[in-house]
């Protein structure tokens, strides 16, 4: 049996996380932070803590998920995107609890194209192997080819991206290194830029995976019976090549896996696991990882509309050299998505820890949690440990700008749950020979809302902006809600069930006022909908002003009183 990630062990450092080279904010966390802080959401945790969890095991949108283990840890990696940092890197050592522990790609490729907001391109459907002692992480952007960057350390430095197949519509990239020495790679087709989709191709490639040797041969043909297959993942088991193809769309497709003793086949084809009599729509995509001790477990993720696709965890088991994934109700080979189930056995009990959530910029790095709408300048933003804020400048608005769609410094995260609350503070400083500065607090998706502070002649003053359709170029209302007494303001949003969004403001921290109606989030281009904040200003000027944040805090979704950590 050759399973992709087990062949070769690298105990994972942890003492340099990546370092984002354009920004003056690196965000690298120290060997301490990132080794010995566990943090625990307080909105969703997926262990139950008497050794079962729950789906998803992260609810959040690490879209297009791929894991592999390494010994006795695990690595995942996702789609990014246009997100920058992107392809972010989480670890885990149970497959239930996971720390992001940094990103492989500190800057999307071409740097000038991806200085821009790039909606929905960039790193489609990544996928990471371990081999011979490094790590390889393969992902395709629809507009230049598939693809590839590699790092001994996972937690460290990737090295920069090589492009190892070049071409338009080339997507969802996997490789498999066989037994004999030879080199693969699987990928699918964007019909959008290729004029072909729903079939699957495997080219040979140099040992080195830096680039392909052929043009390909066509392995699968989903047209008939599996519409729109895509997202490959590619394995070998008992003598046979495996390609595990999620099909029949994002949000309605079903599980698809394809054998043959011969890598250009025929494969045979079986469905392994669809949504069955559940609430999991469209479950697929992702990857196989065996323990140690031999059990086998498939990630996947579910489209949940606004809070992006989350990944689910699901046990799995092989037949017949067919796996059989979730749990098999009438024995027909074929599983459906379990939502509680017995942690796999790793043979130890690890801590309770979630992906970073909160930020309260005490440290000199940005949280890992945070990515940038585009390729980032070092001039928006500046994290100081030793003042305790987020400095964040204003930016210019781009020229062709019709509403915040187009704006590129928009510093986001992950929706993190169904419910929960995000409250920040700030202080804003304008410069005084300018008007229109404005600093807030965003909900981003293409239709989007904010509660902020905007600089006028006679002072600060505070409005509610939303835009339906931002993605078509409809401008924003704009509501004014009144002047700011001082520099100070809490803004805060509540997010319902169905991603129902209520803004709101404080000016001493204690009571709130509601700001609007109720603003309902929707998906942004292939993502979740993001939660975050921005200081932007109409003119050019030798001297911003700035706005400092002194804290992000994510809670459920209550109205307790919250107050400045100083």
């Amino acid at each position: 049996m050759i399973h992709p990630c087990r062949l070769f062990y690298l105990q994972a450092s942890v003492v340099a996380l990546l370092c984002c080279s354009c920004s003056s904010f690196a965000q690298n966390k120290t060997a301490e932070a990132t080794a010995n802080i566990n943090t625990v959401s307080k909105v969703w945790v997926a262990d139950n803590g008497d050794g079962t969890y729950k789906n998803p095991i992260l609810h959040a949108d690490y879209s297009d998920p791929d894991v592999c283990r390494v010994g006795d840890d695990y690595y995942m990696t996702s789609s990014s995107f246009n997100a920058t940092p992107g392809l972010q890197i989480l670890h885990s050592k149970d497959m239930v609890n996971w720390k992001l522990i940094g990103y492989a790609l500190d800057r999307n490729t071409p740097l000038e194209h991806f200085a821009k907001p790039q909606h929905g391109n960039g790193v489609w459907a990544p996928s990471i192997r371990h081999h011979n002692g490094e790590f390889y992480i393969y992902w395709g952007d629809p507009d230049y080819g598939i693809y590839m960057v590699k790092t001994k350390d996972p937690a460290g430095k990737w090295e920069e991206p090589v492009l190892v197949m070049e071409g338009q519509g080339l997507i969802d990239s996997c490789p498999l290194w066989d037994d004999d020495g030879n080199a693969y790679l699987v990928h699918a087709y964007a019909g959008s830029r290729a004029g072909i989709k729903s079939i699957l191709a495997v080219n040979k490639m140099n040992p080195e995976g830096t680039k392909v040797l052929d043009a390909g041969v066509m392995v699968f043909d989903g047209h008939n019976g599996h519409p729109t297959v895509e997202g490959p993942k590619f394995y070998k088991r008992n003598g046979y090549y495996y390609i595990f193809a999620p099909a029949g769309g994002v949000s309605t497709g079903w599980q698809l896996v394809l054998r043959s003793k011969n890598v250009y086949g025929p494969y045979e084809e079986k469905i392994v696991m669809d949504q069955g009599n559940t609430s999991v729509n469209g479950p697929h995509q992702g990857a196989w990882v065996d323990t140690p001790s031999g059990e086998d477990w498939f990630f996947h993720f579910q489209d949940i509309e606004a809070y992006g696709r989350v990944v689910h965890l699901q046990p799995m088991k092989w037949v017949n050299d067919w796996p059989v994934i979730g749990v098999d109700k009438d024995g027909d080979g074929k599983g459906e998505p379990v939502m509680t189930y017995k942690k796999p056995s790793v043979g130890k009990t690890y801590a309770i820890t979630t992906p970073l959530e909160s930020d309260e910029f005490d440290s000199n790095s940005l949280g890992l949690q945070w990515q940038w709408h585009a390729n980032p300048k070092a001039t928006w933003a500046f994290a100081t440990g030793s003042t305790g804020k987020l400095r964040l400048y204003t930016d210019q608005l781009p020229e062709d700008y019709k509403n915040y769609w187009d704006v590129p410094n928009l510093l986001l995260q992950k929706f993190p749950a169904e419910t929960f609350t995000v409250t920040t503070k700030l202080s804003f400083h304008p410069n005084e020979k300018l008007q229109n500065e404005r600093t807030g607090l965003v909900v981003m998706g293409e239709d989007y809302a904010y509660v902020s502070l905007v600089s006028k002649k006679d002072g600060l003053y505070l409005t509610y902006n939303t835009v339906d359709g931002a993605h078509k170029g409809t401008p924003e209302k704009e509501e004014v809600l009144g002047k700011l007494k001082g520099n100070d303001v809490y803004f805060r949003v509540n997010v319902d069930r169905g991603a129902k969004c209520q803004f709101s403001y404080s000016e001493d921290g204690s009571q709130f006022k509601n700001i609007g109606s109720i603003f309902t989030a929707v998906p942004g281009r292939w993502i979740g909908a993001k939660v975050g904040v921005f200081a932007t200003r109409k003119d050019k000027i030798n001297d911003a002003g700035y706005a400092d944040y002194d804290w992000f805090r994510i809670t459920p979704n209550t109205s307790a009183t919250f107050q400045s950590k100083k």
